[in-house]
């Protein structure tokens, strides 16, 4: 039986093959009249119409098969590796085990179906660039976490200026329900609570310890004034470690303080105006009416 060497669609050679095999490949279009083919113990390259034992097979067979086509799952790899770092790895987890999965699964179909599968160049660039992601990691995390940390410790003074402020509302409603007067500092947490919906994550600082009913404190100097007579500049709440109900001057105010870096301290005021007020000017706010 004769044996054939073919030129593939990739011009890569196949063979030895049979004339039955030839036969398939004409009528699953995978060769066509142009193919160059070799009969096995000669020299030359012939187009497949040259060899007459085909054209029956090739009865028909107008135009060259298409175009061969490029691996999907080679392209996906790729575009998921580089959809890695284009998130700064935020998506890790979900595109780095996809294009690994899909780059080598690529490889292997190729490797199958080369006379109708392209990509093999995509499909090794998208093992390594999320092999290159996978390296990576280590680094971009020791890279982003200082950065989420800062975020984090960024939203949690956000949260506790929030606090401060609902309180200081609630002690200016109460007043404005008590002939302009603030409540009485020893119970002030008490006093306000029907006015900031008693809802408790309101008298906690979001840094401070889970264990502490209350993380502010209320300026004593104001129990009880009519709030026409404050100066608006006047420290009216603080954080503070003394619990609920507490209340005092400047020596209450939290030892440690719970922000930027332990350089802020989060200060109400009689004006209902909140701020973070760094350590090195905590000696020049107002404590007298």
């Amino acid at each position: 039986m004769a044996t054939y060497t073919i030129i593939g669609h990739d011009q890569k050679p196949y063979g030895p093959v049979t004339d039955d095999q030839i036969r398939q490949w004409i009528a699953a279009g995978r060769v066509n009249p142009s193919t160059r083919v070799q009969l096995e113990g000669t020299s030359d390259w012939k187009t497949l119409s040259e060899f007459p034992e085909f054209a029956g097979a090739l009865s028909g067979t107008i135009s060259p098969a298409g175009p061969l086509k490029t691996s999907r799952m080679a392209i996906t790899s790729l575009v998921l590796g580089i959809v890695c770092f284009a998130t700064c790895f935020t998506t890790f987890l979900i595109v780095v085990p996809l294009g690994l999965g899909f780059g080598i699964a690529a490889l292997v179909a190729i490797s199958k179906n080369r006379e109708e599968l392209r990509g093999r160049g995509l499909a090794i660039a998208g093992v390594i660039v999320n092999g290159v992601a996978l390296l990576a990691l280590p680094v971009a995390a020791a890279m982003l976490l200082p950065a989420f940390a800062a975020a984090k410790q960024k939203s949690q003074e956000i949260v506790c200026i929030n606090n401060e402020k609902q309180l200081a509302l609630g002690i200016k409603i109460y007043a404005d329900n008590h002939t302009n007067c603030f409540p009485t500092a020893t119970s002030w947490c008490d006093a306000i609570q029907p006015y900031v919906n008693r809802n408790p994550r309101l008298f906690k600082c979001p840094t401070a310890s889970a264990a502490s009913r209350c993380d502010y404190a209320f300026n004593e100097k104001l129990g009880g004034l009519n709030e026409e007579k404050v100066n608006p500049e006047t420290v009216m709440i603080f954080e503070a470690d003394a619990g609920w109900n507490a209340s005092g001057g400047s020596e209450s105010l939290v030892q440690r303080p719970r922000h930027a870096r332990e350089t802020q301290v989060i200060v109400g005021f009689a004006d209902g105006s909140v701020r973070a007020v760094p350590r090195s000017q905590l000696g020049t706010l107002r404590w007298d009416p």
